[in-house]
């Protein structure tokens, strides 16, 4: 309940009432305890306060009974017991403003966002790679934006990764080492992903931030809720996806200081998830995230089993701590409650570690910040029962409640505008032709070159048989004037002999080669 303007989450036995300072929500907090123990009405009842102080929420719907949130509850006999125990007469049941989302388009709002805006560090935690492998990935990335290529969905990652392969050896000098092995674990991992249903999420249009910072008529903040139960079948998929959303949030929003309440809480359900084997390097990354991400005033509520399941670093964080029972039947289970305990302030009036195993289903210990910031001593409280239904939503409602929100219509269609994959087929396509028509002019200019060879030996050849030609008859006119020579000389040495004198002789044999000359 919103209550004298602070977050009424629980009271004591003495009816001292635990709530939380709007001013001081963006420190952060913690709602852990075992299964069953009262952790989902403790993030319901912290969500409708919020709702009500004008602050929206996000928060992932994970076993599909938190969309009821959206209708007004009932007081039951359960309910009534409660309200008594915990002296509460102003009690009032009620519907709040909720928005639905989905990854998969089916039981809310789509969420989509392109591959470049996920980059290749939340991308290779959905993938599952190794550092190697997430090398890989960035390079295709980086090449991809050194050349004009948008990655929006995932067949254009799928282009670029197969273009990188390719032109390996173009690539290497300048991006570093590419392995053809790598490629090829990534475009598998990135069938597997598509066949859980990711590729609904990469595409446009793109999520706008924003729209999780709205409010209704009434000034109430809008609770965002992600329908999860077929998301939180593929871990690593949720977890990616929700450190992708803590990202966004980070970088998309402007710094604002301390602010009289946050603009936005977000809640980590099955935080556990988050860090499940993450590497040094990434867990910085996120711990920066989680200590800046206040001043831009953004509140985080991370919900797990145990307090372990949280890195240290970020532990450290998280001022409004709810504490719900724990079980210890090992030695490791032992050392998470003496863990769990040793968070709080002591209590001198309880041990803080036996009442941990001894609280029932909705009580739990509590501890949020002061107005100064610091710690409150832990107590034993009752937690409140939340104002709208328990359980799940029917269709029928869910559905009227999606098709009368301002955003029905703005993210339903999906788009494919051109970019890396048309691209990459493209220049593929004007290559190939290209190609074609060198290979066509080379066959061209090769016949040109045969036909000139045959036009230069036809020549060759028909000079060759002018010149003998020639010759021959060169020689054939020889022989034609040394014959007449002869047959001349033969006529003038018969006539010169029929005249008989030598004077008469030499005067005709003159005269007549006069003649025949």
């Amino acid at each position: 309940m919103y209550t004298n303007q602070k977050i009424l989450v629980g009271k004591t036995k003495t009816s001292t009432e635990l709530s939380i300072l709007p001013k001081m929500a963006n420190r952060h907090g913690l709602i852990t305890g075992a299964s069953g123990s009262g952790k989902t009405i403790t993030l319901k009842v912290m969500a409708e306060s919020f709702s009500d102080a004008g602050v929206p929420v996000f928060l992932a719907d994970v076993k599909g009974d938190l969309a009821s949130t959206a209708v007004s509850g009932e007081v039951n006999d359960n309910i009534q017991a409660r309200l008594d125990k915990l002296s509460i007469k102003d009690f009032e049941t009620k519907a709040f403003p909720v928005c639905f989302w989905d990854l998969y388009g089916q039981s809310g709002h789509p969420i989509r966002a392109t591959v470049k805006s996920v980059g290749a560090e939340i991308l290779s935690i959905m993938l599952g790679l190794s550092e190697a492998q997430e090398g890989n990935l960035a390079i295709a990335f980086a090449i991809a934006k050194d050349e004009n290529l948008p990655l929006i969905d995932l067949k254009d990652l799928r282009a670029v990764l197969q273009h990188v392969s390719e032109n390996r050896d173009h690539y290497t000098t300048k991006y570093g080492n590419i392995t053809p092995q790598s490629i090829g674990v990534i475009q598998r991992s990135l069938l597997t992903l598509e066949n859980q249903g990711a590729a609904h999420f990469f595409g446009q249009p793109a999520l706008d931030i924003n729209d999780f910072f709205r409010n209704d008529s009434d000034g109430r903040g809008f609770i965002n809720i992600l329908h999860a139960v077929t998301l939180f079948e593929s871990p690593d998929m949720y977890a990616a996806f929700l450190l992708w959303l803590l990202s966004t949030l980070f970088t998309s929003s402007p710094e604002v200081g301390d602010l009289e309440k946050p603009k936005l809480v977000f809640f980590f359900d099955e935080a556990h998830l988050l860090f499940h084997n993450m590497p040094l390097y990434r867990l910085k990354r996120i711990t920066q995230i989680v200590k800046l991400i206040r001043s831009r005033g953004i509140g985080l509520y991370f919900i797990s089993q145990s307090p372990t399941d949280i890195p240290d670093e970020i532990l450290a964080q998280l001022g409004n701590r709810v504490q719900h029972s724990l079980r210890a039947y090992t030695p490791s289970e032992q050392k998470t409650v003496h863990a769990a305990a040793q968070a709080f302030r002591t209590n001198p009036s309880f041990d803080t570690e036996k009442t941990i195993l001894a609280l029932g289903t909705g009580e739990a210990l509590v501890s949020f910040q002061d107005e100064k910031g610091a710690p409150t001593i832990v107590e034993h409280a009752t937690i409140l029962p939340p104002q709208s239904q328990m359980g799940a939503l029917d269709d029928l409602t869910r559905n009227k409640i999606i098709n009368a929100s301002p955003l029905c219509g703005k993210y339903d269609a999906a788009e494919d505008p051109e970019s890396a994959s048309e691209i990459l087929e493209q220049q593929a396509t004007t290559r190939a032709a290209e190609q074609a028509a060198a290979e066509e002019a080379k066959a061209a200019a090769k016949q040109q070159a045969a036909a000139e060879k045959a036009a230069q030996k036809a020549a060759a050849e028909e000079a060759k048989l002018a010149e003998k030609q020639r010759i021959a008859a060169e020689k054939a006119a020889e022989k034609s004037k040394a014959q007449h020579k002869k047959l001349t000389d033969r006529l003038v040495g018969n006539i010169v002999g029929a005249v008989g004198s030598s004077v008469g002789r030499k005067i005709t044999n003159s005269l007549l080669k006069k003649i025949f000359k």
